[in-house]
């Protein structure tokens, strides 16, 4: 079955919460303390916060189902939702996320060229995320599609301060 990727809407919130929540502690529970994760996932995931965001005409969201399942999700932000920068020419990638049994599939790729297809839809120019600074498999993935460090900035996981690389990827658009 081929991968589908679609908007994410109010309708898909308790879905939304389920495959952030999840998706998010396989990435990085193992890395990190117990109560800093819990705090973490219990406010950037509180369903109020997330109907906020989907109901921000400044941030998108896309739900990826492959194989009949959903499979992964993408978060994107225009200058007045952005953590960082807050450029008018550049969209963040807030979010990425692919479950486990569904990573080395090319679904990340999938959903990197759905974020260049709305920049491109909209006229910017650049594509920028965050990436915590020991995601070496996640850092390796971003370069190896065309992100380079621009800088780097805080980023809190509970009470702990991380530090997030900044990366972006210059889009042509013609």
């Amino acid at each position: 079955m081929q991968p589908v990727i679609k908007a994410c809407t109010l309708d898909d919130l308790d879905a939304l919460r389920k495959i952030s929540y999840r998706t998010f502690n396989d990435a990085f529970g193992h890395m990190n303390i117990l109560s800093n994760m819990k705090a973490y996932l219990d406010r950037a995931f509180d369903a109020d916060k997330l109907r906020d965001e989907l109901s921000d005409a400044s941030s998108l969201f896309y739900l990826l189902h492959a194989d009949g399942e959903l499979a992964g999700y993408l978060k994107l932000n225009e200058s007045a939702a952005q953590t960082d920068i807050n450029d008018p020419q550049s969209i963040e990638i807030e979010r990425v996320y692919v479950k486990k049994s569904f990573q080395s599939a090319g679904l990340g790729k999938l959903l990197l060229g759905k974020a260049k297809e709305v920049a491109a839809a909209k006229k910017k120019t650049y594509l920028w995320l965050g990436v915590w600074e020991k995601n070496d498999r996640a850092i390796a993935f971003y370069q190896k599609n065309g992100f380079y460090v621009i800088g780097k900035h805080p980023f809190f996981m509970g009470t702990e301060e991380q530090t997030d690389l900044i990366m972006r990827k210059d889009l042509s658009i013609v």
